[in-house]
């Protein structure tokens, strides 16, 4: 039985589409979904709690790590998959998911032991510079054959086996990252993350400034850690001009404004924290009117 664990905090604007898309038409018992709510202030347990069949987890203090501990102990089942909760997908594309895992990848002698669906950017909603950035990060070559960045990875048994518990930082998918060489991950192209991006500069700015914190203090734990599972992949800082900007010189505007925020990001990143800020996150972008994805047919990435 698969099982399904969401880490929410303070996100009842998003969690019931989450849930009512994951579980529309999935007979009871098929799938093993566990919300851990943490540090909430708004109605995310009761939203949660009011699907059939979802075990809720409320814990007083806010924390992905600890959020993710709680629901691998309580979950029943693999393969597992980490889902973000304002994320929407169907049963179609989380079965999709699972019967990847185990397949065979361009490594014949390893298997698939860790899958996340094709990334796809809703800028919809986004102002012109939001607009201008992920012109350029959606062209990345870091988020080819990576885990991160998603916001719904699967893991297979063997693939959970590989460490015991997440780490206390909030890069999970950078750490989950760094336990699989590349011929052991896949990406299923027929099933799409819809990952909305923020609506306004200032909140991509806020995402990004977490971000970068969020990776950094996951780098060097790892790389203190002689008993450490995986080390990190290093950031490509001048990706975007080498990979992207130089590659495509109609792109030139946009990679000025990908530069721009990216700088006040970094130099933001490098100020004390503010107390709270361990989850941090961007909420102009939750709206809980974000349709769901069907798989698709194959694009050969799957």
């Amino acid at each position: 039985m698969t099982s399904i664990i969401i880490a929410a905090h303070n996100e009842a604007a998003v969690i019931g589409q989450c849930l009512d898309s994951l579980l529309a038409g999935v007979p009871r018992g098929d799938f093993d979904v566990t919300v851990v709510a943490n540090g909430c202030t708004d109605a995310t347990a009761g939203v949660a709690a009011a699907r059939p069949g979802v075990r809720v987890l409320d814990l007083p203090e806010a924390g992905k790590a600890a959020a993710l501990n709680a629901g691998d102990e309580a979950a029943a089942g693999f393969p597992r998959v980490y889902l973000d909760a304002d994320i929407v997908i169907s049963a179609a594309g989380i079965r999709a998911l699972v019967e990847a895992l185990g397949r065979p990848t361009a490594d014949p002698a390893t298997t698939a032991l860790a899958v996340v669906p094709r990334r796809e950017l809703d800028v919809a909603r986004s102002p012109l510079l939001v607009r201008a950035y992920f012109a350029i990060n959606s062209r990345l070559p870091a988020f080819q054959n990576t885990l991160f960045g998603r916001g719904v990875i699967a893991l297979s048994a063997e693939g959970r086996a590989r460490f015991g518990r997440f780490p206390d930082a909030i890069a999970d998918d950078l750490f989950l990252d760094s336990l699989f060489i590349a011929t052991e991950k896949r990406e299923v192209g027929s099933v799409s993350a819809r990952i909305a991006a923020p609506e306004r500069t200032r909140d991509l700015v806020r995402r990004l400034v977490r971000v970068r914190r969020g990776n950094a203090s996951m780098r060097a734990a790892l790389a203190a850690d002689p008993d450490a599972p995986g080390k990190a992949r290093p950031a490509a800082r001048t990706s975007w001009l080498r990979d992207v900007a130089l590659r495509h010189p109609s792109l030139a505007p946009a990679a000025a404004c990908y530069a721009a925020i990216s700088l006040t990001a970094a130099v933001l990143a490098r100020l004390p924290g503010q107390p709270g800020q361990a989850w941090g996150r961007d909420d102009s972008s939750r709206h809980g009117d974000r349709p769901a994805r069907q798989p698709e047919a194959a694009d050969g990435r799957g």
